[in-house]
């Protein structure tokens, strides 16, 4: 699964395999967040609520809300994203409990291990140094090469002073 951007630009966003009317609503959410932060957040959640499953979901309300610096909601939203991944996948609820694969995963275990890094992310964001240090650490053992993009949330915390 390809890991996408919220952009401004008025193309459509390719979010993978999805039920049309799910891509439809997720399609609507990227356009209306451009003016409507709490339309797009409805759209996003009415995705949510009608396809849990789908991981691109997840991506979107936790980006928006990480986005907006609404933390706390962009963290549950990950969360959230997190575990199902991890269930799709067929690995333990508990990140730290995940082993190394090779070659790395697709799918939904890139998508898990993608979340991990945002989920560091917010918690750098939030102060949370410890937590993000131990999530970091778990990337730095289970993608060795940095292929979700964990190095960079790395670098932010080496410049906070927190590893």
């Amino acid at each position: 699964m390809q890991m996408l951007e919220l952009v401004s630009e008025p193309e459509t966003i390719n979010f993978g395999d999805l039920p049309e009317e799910i891509d439809a609503l997720l399609q609507q959410g990227v356009a209306a967040y451009r003016r409507d932060h709490a339309r797009a957040d409805r759209l996003f959640r009415q995705a949510l609520a009608a396809a849990p499953h789908e991981l691109p979901t997840y991506f979107c309300l936790y980006k928006i809300h990480t986005y907006q610096g609404h933390l706390e909601e962009a963290k549950a939203v990950a969360e959230l994203g997190l575990a199902e991944a991890a269930r799709q996948a067929g690995w333990p609820a508990d990140w730290r409990c995940w082993v190394p694969f090779d070659p790395l995963p697709d799918g939904a275990g890139r998508f898990a291990l993608y979340t991990l890094k945002a989920l560091a992310f917010i918690h750098l964001r939030q102060n949370e140094v410890a937590d993000a240090a131990e999530m970091l650490a778990t990337l730095r053992r289970l993608d060795p090469s940095g292929a979700v993009g964990w190095p960079v949330v790395a670098a932010l915390a080496d410049g906070l002073g927190s590893e």
